[in-house]
């Protein structure tokens, strides 16, 4: 089981810390009453598929022994305009950096996260329509 424990901190700020001893900070927006001193909780879930399936990938090419300079995952959503504002759609776009690196190695390593390997994403599904692409740029 994972844990997470998130602790008011006053205002519309909370503090969350994982099992793994790490924390982040949350809050809102000052029309709303926050201090705009963390990611807001929606952002984070478009950065947990984009770590999820980030380290997916990476671990994927590393085992082909691609050269991988660099990796970004630059996601985006789209949110409902009635509550809860749930995400109706996310997209993410994949740039790989590398040296000589197979254009089937990355098509093949986004493509074994987005249907196998990455939890978020699994989460998701259903929930909202998860497009993605990638690009390589050769350094």
């Amino acid at each position: 089981m994972v844990k997470a424990e998130v602790k008011y901190t006053g205002g519309m700020q909370f503090v969350a810390t994982s099992d793994s001893g790490h924390a982040v900070v949350m809050d809102a927006d000052s029309d709303v009453g926050g201090s705009n001193t963390g990611s807001r909780p929606m952002e984070l879930l478009l950065m947990g598929i984009g770590g999820c399936s980030g380290m997916d990938i990476i671990s994927i090419l590393k085992k082909k022994k691609q050269t991988i300079t660099g990796l970004e995952a630059q996601v985006n959503g789209t949110m409902a305009d009635d509550y809860p504002h749930k995400y109706t759609e996310i997209g993410i776009e994949y740039i790989v950096r590398g040296k000589g690196v197979s254009e089937e190695a990355v098509k093949r390593a986004v493509q074994l996260s987005m249907d196998k390997y990455c939890s978020v994403k699994a989460t998701l599904e259903g929930s909202a329509k998860i497009n993605f692409s990638y690009k390589i740029i050769e350094e």
